[in-house]
């Protein structure tokens, strides 16, 4: 059983664990992620580390609620426990020497900032672009803040509510085309990393995306979490969740992870009227 320590609410449907998890804590790494199983009967999610203390001996995820297992997490409480959580899993990012552009959108922000604070940490210059579709949904900003010059933050919001309105491929161009960066990490939504990736493929910038596909184990036994690379199949949790972005086959990655959007929303209508007052 891992205790909640922290809840923490950023929107309507996003929120911040922080669990008791002092070994986890010990040997976590920017980029890596862990499972979590709520209950019995419940499922395996990944979610990747947003923060870490070996000291203290807690980690932190952040997820959003879509489906029924974040709509039950949702609901839990500091004090209350997680039955399951194994990690670290996956590999650490480690990104080449240089000036590195550090993208984030949406709840992809959670994996973003741990990742610049590694490469602050090792002596990389840092530009980071954090997208999201609304300012209420934008994750992490203070924290960005204290770690980066102001001049090295660029946020966009697809409705302009704050920063630049539009998609974080603006900024990315600008600062490619200036030269300021020697490499690209992107994380979040599958269109915003492609058009990233496209986007850094025109200057010739090498590019890393971390990828998120359907995962059931987390331990490569599965095969679930398959992906495309350069023609090549490659399971993200063991072999990534890392990879060459110019390599990735987008479009089979889309659509494997639309694959039970059906059963994913019957599952969570089930859960609703489940635990709805009107059907106790």
């Amino acid at each position: 059983m891992y205790k909640i320590l922290e809840k923490t609410q950023f929107s309507e449907k996003v929120f911040k664990f922080r669990i008791e998890a002092p070994e986890m804590a010990k040997h976590a790494h920017a980029g890596q992620f862990l499972m979590v199983r709520a209950n019995e009967t419940g499922e395996r999610v990944p979610f990747t580390f947003a923060d870490w203390n070996p000291e203290e001996g807690w980690v932190e995820f952040i997820f959003m609620v879509v489906g029924k297992t974040t709509k039950m997490l949702s609901t839990y409480e500091p004090g209350d426990a997680i039955l399951d959580v194994t990690g670290p899993l996956g590999q650490p990012t480690v990104m080449a020497p240089g000036t590195t552009c550090v993208i984030g959108g949406g709840v992809g922000l959670a994996i973003a900032y741990p990742v610049a604070r590694t490469l602050v940490k090792t002596g990389h210059e840092v530009h980071a672009i954090m997208g999201a579709r609304t300012k209420d949904l934008l994750l992490l900003e203070d924290q960005f803040r204290e770690l980066l010059p102001d001049d090295h933050i660029h946020i966009t919001t697809d409705d302009g509510s704050y920063g630049e309105k539009g998609v974080v491929t603006a900024p990315l161009e600008r600062l490619l085309q200036a030269k300021a960066v020697d490499e690209v990490f992107c994380v979040g939504p599958v269109p915003m990393m492609k058009f990233s990736t496209l986007t850094a493929e025109k200057y010739g910038t090498p590019i890393t995306a971390s990828l998120n596909p359907i995962m059931v184990d987390g331990t490569g036994m599965c095969g679930c979490c398959r992906v495309e690379i350069d023609g090549k199949t490659k399971f993200a949790c063991v072999d990534g969740p890392d990879f060459d972005a110019t390599k990735v086959d987008w479009n089979d990655l889309r659509a494997r992870q639309a694959a039970y959007r059906t059963e994913e929303g019957q599952a969570l209508k089930a859960y609703e009227e489940a635990n709805c007052a009107c059907h106790r």
